[in-house]
């Protein structure tokens, strides 16, 4: 099962507490920042280049498709992909400010990830405290540089990140513990879920219920047992200071 924890109150002395993604914005269109690259890597396996070029390319056009299938285009006013050489820390962060101008930002982090970063173009550019510590610091001079709301991401160790997205004025955010093995059906459900309207924690834990469903079988965990260390590794946990659904204010 899913680990979530109890999304948290605002604390109006928090970094990014007074960010322009709190209930006293006035209201905005919607842009998706999508973080994509998936370098080809599969943990624990040595690949041919050849294959994982191949792996690279099918997953990130496979995820371009979930979006297209499942409404993001109709739903946000703008969605904005970051991928191949424009995955680095600079572009994101380029995107986030440029789009918080004129729009409320929802964030989807598709790559791999260490703790403290996210991985980026062909698994030779990271995104860590270079690019977060900058976007900290215009925030705290801005308050309104950035306008973020909601980050889901399928990231490994995506909870050493929730407190900096949290800090940068994002309402909500997701994580795993560890590495997460489960992309799918994770990111499908997620999407499903999430662009249909159902509230981010309802989204996310469904999309982890499901993929333990899954896995499950094929790991072939025993009921009696302990649980499979990959679904130890990749239970899924929420911080934030309010729920959201994709039409909220």
């Amino acid at each position: 099962m899913p680990i979530t924890e109890p999304l948290l109150q605002p604390d109006l002395n928090e970094p990014g507490a007074h960010q322009p993604g709190s209930l006293l914005s006035a209201p905005k269109p919607l842009a998706l920042v999508v973080f994509l690259e998936n370098v080809g890597h599969v943990a624990s396996l040595r690949l041919p280049r050849w294959v994982m070029a191949s792996v690279d390319f099918l997953t990130e056009e496979y995820a371009k498709i979930l979006l297209q299938l499942y409404g993001a285009y109709r739903r946000y006013d703008r969605v904005i992909i970051l991928e191949d050489a424009r995955a680095t820390g600079p572009e994101l962060a380029a995107a986030l400010l440029a789009v918080s101008r004129t729009h409320t930002v929802d964030v989807l982090l598709l790559v791999h990830g260490h703790a403290g970063m996210l991985v980026g173009h062909r698994g030779q550019h990271t995104v860590g405290a270079e690019t977060f510590a900058p976007l900290l610091a215009r925030c705290a001079a801005d308050p309104t540089a950035l306008a973020l709301r909601m980050v889901y991401g399928l990231n490994c160790y995506g909870v050493t990140l929730a407190p900096t997205w949290l800090a940068l004025g994002a309402q909500v955010v997701n994580g795993a513990f560890g590495v997460n093995w489960f992309p799918e059906p994770s990111l499908s459900v997620f999407l499903r879920r999430w662009l249909a309207g159902a509230p981010y924690s309802e989204a996310v834990v469904a999309s982890n219920v499901t993929a333990n469903r899954w896995w499950r079988r094929i790991l072939r965990s025993s009921p009696a047992g302990p649980p499979h260390p990959w679904l130890v590794s990749s239970q899924q946990v929420v911080y934030g200071r309010r729920d959201v659904r994709i039409d909220s204010k």
